[in-house]
């Protein structure tokens, strides 16, 4: 077992990073902030490459079809899909292997249905002392993600379910200066003085642009995957089990290449993968195989089927719609 190789309440892992090529690199940036620089006590300026909330997008990415279905390898892991009928009759599909928040999402746990059903399982009420190994069980039996990632279900009678990430994830770049370039987005009407007909919106003529990347001394990535947290849960050493190999198991999905963040931000590993709290991180192959066997063992904590299926009717947001009437 996965499990019994880890020696600390953490496994810790990190690594340095470069460009795929040349030495320039695009980070995340945020609305009225643009790029997260700060600086160390020494002076050392830094900046953020990836935020935790991205990389947990990241992580949870890994193991889903560009068609928002579970990667076929991990056929039986427990999930929650939603059919919306729109008012004009069309169908979308959502999980919470996609929607924000997961299983808190107004999407999937509005079905009143399902959320007393979850109640009922998690022994939640409003007025009662939380039970958190029911909670933890009825989370784990309906979204195992939910778990590792964590939700906050402030939808759900009094919103006092919160639950923290086991699993967490970020880059950042040390000794960092800017590398500032710019550009433009050339037409056949430098001026703007045609339009498509069906088009009036201000998006034509030559508009010349500022690009700011970075360089930097380093490059790291940062995972932290909390066992102790997922000792504590209070479940089976089987489900235990599986939120470890799953955790490790997206961890390797990511290095083994899953870091062309953008256009501009196409990183690879350089040098070695540094552990702390167990010997050394296991293979894909490995971790997919003890993966399987763990999927196999907690079948009976899981919802049958695995997948639950929910269906909804979708209406217009009163309150958005009144906006819109406001800006005309």
């Amino acid at each position: 077992m996965i499990l019994d190789r880890i020696s600390e309440n953490r496994v810790l892992l990190e690594a340095e990073l470069e460009p795929m090529q040349g030495q320039r690199f695009q980070p995340t940036g945020f609305a009225d902030l643009g790029a997260a620089t700060y600086t160390l006590p020494d002076g050392t300026r830094m900046l953020l490459v990836e935020s935790a909330q991205s990389m947990a997008n990241r992580l949870e990415a890994t193991i889903v079809t560009p068609e928002g279905e579970i990667i076929p390898e991990l056929e039986g892991l427990s999930y929650v899909a939603t059919a919306l009928t729109k008012p004009e009759g069309e169908t979308v599909q959502v999980s919470t292997l996609t929607e924000a928040h997961r299983l808190a999402s107004p999407f999937i746990i509005s079905n009143k249905e399902f959320c007393a059903k979850f109640c009922e399982d998690a022994q939640y009420s409003e007025d009662s002392r939380l039970n958190w190994k029911s909670i933890n069980a009825a989370l784990f039996k309906y979204d195992v993600n939910s778990l590792l990632h964590g939700l906050f279900l402030s939808l759900v009678k009094g919103g006092r379910i919160k639950s923290p990430r086991l699993l967490s994830s970020f880059i950042e770049a040390s000794d960092v200066r800017e590398a500032v370039s710019g550009g433009v987005k050339k037409t056949f009407d430098p001026k703007g003085s045609l339009a498509h007909e069906n088009c009036e919106k201000d998006v034509y003529a030559n508009v010349p642009f500022q690009r700011t990347e970075y360089t930097a001394g380093s490059i790291r990535i940062y995972f932290n995957l909390d066992v102790a947290g997922i000792r504590a849960l209070g479940l089976p050493q089987e489900a235990q089990e599986l939120l470890t190999c799953l955790a490790l198991y997206k961890v390797r999905r990511i290095l083994d290449g899953g870091l062309r963040l953008r256009t501009a931000c196409d990183l690879r590993l350089k040098g070695d993968i540094k552990v702390t709290g167990m010997e050394a991180l296991p293979s894909q192959a490995e971790l997919l195989e003890e993966l399987r066997t763990s999927l196999a063992a907690c079948k009976p904590y899981f919802a049958e089927p695995a997948v639950t299926r929910l269906a909804d009717k979708l209406v217009r947001n009163k309150k958005k719609t009144e906006n819109e009437d406001d800006e005309d």
